[in-house]
């Protein structure tokens, strides 16, 4: 996947929306789980989101 691909999440208020820059670290040699702190642009605050599964029909 490219970088700069845009990424659909949705954070912990249940807001869908789409980022550039959703890291995925690594901390030491385990992951921390699928997901990230970001700021919603719905709730402007730093929330947890994870991407969103899009189904295809």
């Amino acid at each position: 996947m490219d970088l700069m691909e845009p990424t659909v999440v949705r954070c912990a208020e249940g807001h869908v929306f789409s980022t550039t820059s959703f890291p995925l670290q690594r901390l030491g040699a385990g992951r921390i789980g699928p997901g990230r702190l970001i700021r919603c642009p719905r709730c402007a605050r730093l929330r947890n989101a994870v991407p969103v599964v899009l189904e295809q029909r």
